[in-house]
Formats: structure tokens, sequence, C-alpha cells
């Protein structure tokens, strides 16, 4: 990232910036920017990042004279959305972040709790968090550009809440990675975190295997699965000394029109006899929240549905329920092959999905000829009888 230039905090500098917000910093630069040469590259990296933030940090973007790090230093943030929601599970006198980051995180937690620590090992990015909470009328939170676990020490002092959101060591872009390799080692650090705190919340990537993350991780009380608008962004780990009974997982998808929660005890899950059906009147598929987490059979359960096949995770009832995730109206269920559908069903256009299904999607719109859009539903699974089929629906 670039340095902090206090330069580009002036007024007219910022005004460019402002006026200037929707156009590409290539096409800017083509066009030439009436001020020092040494700052054009600050200014361009100031709208980069500041277009970043319209829809997930609008606080940070509707404040004047905000100062921003470097477009990944805002990708790598959590959204105000997600900070949010993390904030509501804190209270107390006391939190330290201890990889603080842009700051969003520990803005949100100022708002829940008296004294917040803000630790980052990038000095830069310190100061620039400082000086944004001055300017955001924050006067409770503590910056020091130093690793966190060495601010702990160095503090000495008892927290209500550790909170931590660890980085990947390298960028080896895997399906599965493990919390002892990110920075810093949760899993080594557990027992010395928790001589200074009975609270701790770990921050971690939704790729993240969460039967993996609870072999590494001790006295684990919570889980929660975020999604925003249906895809997951964050896996959130609440961790209690001594907490030794079952681990709850909580699963939110928050959308604008409204937020789905559904929570479930893990042990249970395994446990749970469900029952299954062919499709009836409704078909409901689960938000991305409750699939990452896992919750197949409680999901079925707690709702009281069917579910088409152990592996399909769609699930069917007569009666239409709140359900959450999508619903739909099932018009018609017919073998999967060309011929039938042609004959049945025969559509152009529709918004296809597979679930346990041999096909891609591409695959399917290739051989049956259909272009992507529509208000028609086409569903691509296999029943209980473990035939392939399509289910026409409309979404409710």
């Amino acid at each position: 990232m670039t340095n902090f230039n206090k330069e580009i905090l002036n007024n007219n500098i910022q005004k460019f910036i402002n006026d200037n917000i929707n156009l590409n910093v290539s096409d800017l630069a083509l066009k030439g920017i009436p001020f020092n040469k040494n700052l054009h590259q600050d200014i361009f990296t100031q709208i980069e990042a500041k277009q970043k933030c319209i829809k997930k940090l609008p606080t940070w973007f509707n404040t004047n004279k905000i100062y921003y790090p470097s477009k990944l230093n805002i990708e790598q943030t959590s959204s105000e959305t997600t900070a949010q929601y993390k904030a509501n599970l804190v209270s107390g006198n006391s939190l330290i972040d201890l990889t603080g980051g842009y700051g969003v995180d520990s803005f949100y937690f100022s708002k829940k709790i008296k004294t917040v620590v803000h630790c980052d090992l990038n000095a830069n990015l310190s100061s620039i968090v400082k000086y944004n909470t001055s300017v955001l009328d924050v006067n409770n939170i503590k910056c020091y550009a130093k690793d966190g676990i060495q601010v702990l020490k160095q503090l000495d002092k008892t927290f209500d809440w550790i909170y931590v959101d660890p980085s990947r060591r390298d960028n080896v872009k895997g399906k599965v990675f493990l919390l002892k390799d990110c920075l810093p080692n949760v899993p080594e650090n557990l027992k010395f975190l928790l001589e200074y705190s009975k609270n701790i919340m770990i921050k971690t990537s939704p790729i993240l295997d969460i039967s993996s993350g609870i072999n590494e991780l001790k006295n684990v009380k919570q889980i929660h699965s975020i999604a925003i608008n249906n895809e997951v962004k964050e896996l959130l780990w609440v961790i209690e000394k001594n907490y030794k009974s079952e681990i709850e997982i909580i699963t939110t998808n928050i959308t604008n029109k409204k937020t789905q929660s559904f929570g479930f005890l893990l042990n249970q899950e395994v446990n749970l006899n469900i029952n299954y059906s062919n499709p009836l009147t409704y078909l409901y598929e689960p938000n991305t929240a409750i699939l990452k987490a896992g919750a197949f059979n409680s999901v079925a359960i707690q709702h009281k549905i069917f579910k088409l096949h152990k592996h399909s995770h769609l699930y069917t009832s007569n009666h239409l329920i709140d359900f959450p995730g999508r619903s739909f109206k099932i018009e018609k269920v017919i073998p999967y092959n060309k011929k039938t559908y042609k004959k049945e069903i025969s559509l152009d256009q529709a918004n296809v999905t597979t679930r346990n299904f041999p096909d891609t999607v591409n695959q399917i719109r290739s051989k049956l000829k259909i272009k992507d859009g529509g208000k028609n539903y086409l569903f691509f699974t296999t029943n209980l009888e473990n035939s392939k089929i399509i289910i026409c629906c409309n979404k409710i």
C-alpha cells in the first residue's frame, strides 16, 4: 500500500476525488489531472479504494476527508454489514482486535464496548486507522502499530473479548486450509489467549472446512455462518474458556428485504431421522449459509418438510411454509431426457440449478438449448428412486 500522504487531504484534491469517483483511473490518467505529478499515484489509489466502499463501507464513503489504503486492503476488510453482526455478539468494557486491518470491525465493536484496542503490524495502516477514527468522531479506540500477540503480552491485562482475523500465509488457493497455516497461528496460541480473556471470537474465510476448524480448536461454543445476499462471506468462531457443551451453529443470510436465521446443534445433526418424498406442491432450496453449515437434516426436521434425496439438499411439502432460502411452486416434474423435455416443457429460456446431478449447468444449457434468465426455474436433480429428474417451477 502507499504511504499515508496527508497532502491528499487538501480540499481541492478531495473535491477532485469526489468529482471523479465514477471514472476509471486509466481514463483519468490519460485525461491528465491538475496536481503535482508526485501526487498522481496516491490520488488514483484513493479513487480506486473509495470506489470499493460505495456499498461495502457506506459510512466511510459518505464521510468527508476519510483516507483510504490500497483497494486490496478494502477488499480484505469486513463489510459494515458483517462488522455490525459481530458487534452484536460482544459486550463488556474491553476488547482487543489483534489483527485490526482497516479498522471496520474495531469501529463497530467500539459502539458496544467501552475501550477497544486496535493492533496492526503495518504502521502505515495503523496511522490511517488512527486518523480515520478521529474523522469518524470515535474516541474509544487505541491504535498500536505492532503484532497483536506482542501488544497483549506488553499490556499484560485481561480483556472481556479478544478478536482475531487470521490471514493466510501464502497465496495458494486451496478449497480447504488449516488455521495453523494462518497468521497468527490461533491453535498454537489459544492457551495463551485464554489467559487474557474468557471470550475469543475468530473470523475465518468461508472456505475453511468447519470440521477441520473444530479439530484444531478447543472450547468452541458457537459457529456463525454469515451470508450476504446468499453469498457466504465469513465464518465466526466463538470460544469460551472451559466450555465443554454442545456446539451451536447459527446461520444468517442478510438480504435487502429480510434476514433469514436458522440455528441447530452440531452433534444432533448426524443422528436425526428425516422423512423423504418425491416432489409435492412446493420446492425449497436452503440459503448458502445453511448449506455451508451442513444443516441438511436439521432444516427438514425443524420445518417439518421432506427431503428429495439424501444427497440432493432440496426439500418439498404440500403446504407453503416460511423457509430460510428460496421457495418455489412446482408446476411439473419429468424424467431427464431431451425428448421428454421438448415434449413436456420446451422452454428456450430458464434459470437452471443442479443439485446432486451428473451434468453441469452449462452442459444442460447446451444439450437442451436453454438460455439463461426469465421467470421459469428448472431444477435438475435426483429423486428417491435415484432417477434423474427435472422439476419445473415458479419462484414464490
